[in-house]
């Protein structure tokens, strides 16, 4: 992916929107992509659905914001 703003950082962000995690994944970031993932599942499935967006939409920020 290239610099921060840039198109393929607007798809990891979309992609992230709808899976945490899946925006650091397609950056090629595996080790961030897993603790966002398993992060947001385990406060969504703790809080019944309401902090999870917390840490969701922080997925999404990371993954707009990345550069390398």
């Amino acid at each position: 992916m290239a610099d921060q703003g840039s198109g393929g950082n607007v798809i990891a962000a979309l992609a992230s929107f709808f899976i945490a995690g899946l925006g650091q994944l397609l950056q090629g970031r595996l080790v961030p992509a897993a603790v966002h993932f398993v992060l947001a599942g385990a406060v969504w499935a703790i809080s019944f659905g309401t902090m999870g967006w917390v840490v969701h939409l922080y997925s999404v920020y990371d993954a707009a914001t990345w550069s390398k």
